[in-house]
């Protein structure tokens, strides 16, 4: 979670938000909206002064969700209403906290509102996951008025979009796909939604950044806008100033539990794609490949050689997974999946959840100094639950060392060492016995207990073994070393600089 989500929360536009909670009683408990998205052309409207064109072209697509819930849904045990499969789950947890939600009046069901826009004349209508997860029954109301049931073709939690079909009588109106790749911050957007269930709703307001990570998902690259969107609004159309739909209004910035003019929306080019498998199959299996990751930092990339911090660096591998079995190592830095390159560890995220499982790619890491090219099978992130703690190798023994260039006591592990901090019985490495206040290792974090597997991605088995490999960093000209960390059952790199002088 990311200090936005723990000083401010970021609250989902689900009707059942704080602000809503008294419409609960009466078996209202919110509202939502969808859009589609195109390439933007930014001139007409704003050159006429008024997106009155625009929001008459696009309206009559804009549909009103209403669900029925189950009293055990909609009730006052803190659950989220989004699932605990929902990229928003926690989101929601951390919004409420412990907040008890009033009783619906009717002892068997609720009534919930969200919304969604139309996609094909035949029926086809996108939405949020959460707008109608958990429903027993779901209708939608065109702009017209004329209310249809619809039936739920496919949702997919972790992208939070949902697929539903109804059957008409005529070709209803639709909105296109837009090109959200295209947008700048600046660009102008209209959000078009049903807020606090009171009707459609149009707000204007501009891109203000592109690529905003919520740590919802493995899908986040939100647009972020800075218009009046409100709750009701999530799964509404975010579309730009040629109609065509660039996002899916999702979530807000909510400092006080109502907008403060900030929102997120999915970008228009990532829902397509979810949207055209939902249609297609129903479902989505996401890649799966079972390493944990962290970015690359330019210490990082300097205490390993890398010329720049790019890629996502692998702090542990679990066994019997796809990596596993490809032979990524702890330490690799992998730069590139399917020919594609590989950034950041988020770009890595969201290339894997886009693959199919079964699916055999090219891989590439930094190892040892120069790239290594390897071929993995990707796997189904249903698969992914274990997490099993990898084996560092090595000898043990006893005696204490110092290594003064960062500022650490080191001594071996031995088998009571290993008893009181939890490990393997196999487990080496060297352990940190003192850390000097004043020296590199306590401002990198290092604490007395923890275990170095490796120094610059090369296993060490002693206390003896990490201070050489210290050392030979050091003689190299390194600014700093990389060591690969483990605190009780967790791993991670840390990069600590020499001490100056």
């Amino acid at each position: 979670m990311t200090r936005i989500l723990e000083k401010h929360r970021v609250a989902a536009l689900f009707g059942v938000a704080l602000l809503v909670l008294p419409m609960a009683a009466s078996g209202l408990l919110g509202t939502k909206t969808a859009q589609a998205a195109a390439p933007q052309s930014f001139g007409s409207p704003l050159a006429e002064g008024s997106f009155a064109s625009v929001v008459s072209a696009d309206k009559p697509a804009v549909v009103t969700i209403t669900t029925t819930l189950s009293a055990e849904d909609a009730s006052a045990d803190g659950t989220s209403p989004f699932g605990g499969g929902s990229p928003f789950d926690q989101q929601f947890r951390d919004f409420f906290g412990q907040r008890q939600m009033p009783q619906p009046r009717s002892a068997e069901k609720a009534q919930a509102l969200g919304s969604g826009f139309v996609l094909t004349s035949d029926g086809y209508i996108v939405t949020n996951n959460h707008v109608i997860d958990k429903a027993n029954t779901i209708k939608v109301t065109l702009d017209d008025g004329t209310e249809l049931s619809a039936k739920l073709i496919g949702a997919d939690p972790k992208s939070d979009l949902a697929v539903l079909k109804i059957d008409s009588d005529k070709p209803l109106a639709t909105i296109g796909w837009g090109e959200s790749d295209n947008l700048r911050a600046g660009d102008p957007t209209l959000a078009i939604g049903n807020p606090f269930g009171i009707g459609t709703t149009v707000t204007a307001g501009i891109v203000s950044a592109r690529g905003r990570d919520l740590h919802s998902g493995p899908y986040d690259d939100f647009i972020q806008i800075d218009a009046p969107i409100n709750h009701g609004n999530s799964g509404g159309p975010l579309v730009g100033a040629d109609g065509k739909v660039v996002g899916i209004n999702t979530a807000i910035y909510s400092p006080n539990g109502g907008s403060v003019g900030v929102g997120f929306a999915i970008p228009s080019n990532q829902a397509q794609a979810v949207v055209a498998k939902l249609m297609k199959d129903g479902s989505i299996e996401h890649g799966f490949i079972g390493v944990q990751i962290q970015p690359v930092t330019a210490d990082i990339a300097d205490a390993i050689g890398l010329a720049k911090p790019t890629g996502a660096l692998v702090a542990k591998v679990d066994d019997g997974t796809p990596a596993g079995k490809a032979g990524i190592r702890s330490g690799d830095i992998i730069t590139a999946l399917g020919g594609k390159a590989v950034t950041s560890p988020r770009d890595l995220s969201r290339m894997v959840a886009d693959l199919n499982p079964g699916a055999k790619e090219s891989l590439t890491v930094w190892r040892d100094g120069g790239d290594k090219d390897l071929s993995i099978t990707i796997g189904n992130n249903e698969d992914g639950s274990g997490q099993i703690i990898a084996d560092a190798g090595g000898k043990s023994g006893k005696a204490a060392q110092h290594v003064p260039t960062i500022g650490v006591q080191l001594g071996d592990l031995t088998a009571d060492m290993r008893q009181s901090l939890g490990l393997p019985k196999d487990e080496n490495g060297a352990v940190v016995e003192g850390v000097n206040p004043d020296k590199p290792a306590a401002d990198a974090g290092l604490q007395p207990g923890d275990v170095i597997l490796s120094v610059n991605q090369k296993p060490v088995g002693s206390a003896g073994e990490a201070k050489t490999a210290v050392s030979e960093a050091g003689k190299a000209g390194r600014k700093a070393v990389l060591l690969l960390v483990q605190r009780q059952d967790q791993q991670t790199f840390v990069t600590v600089p020499f001490a100056q002088g």
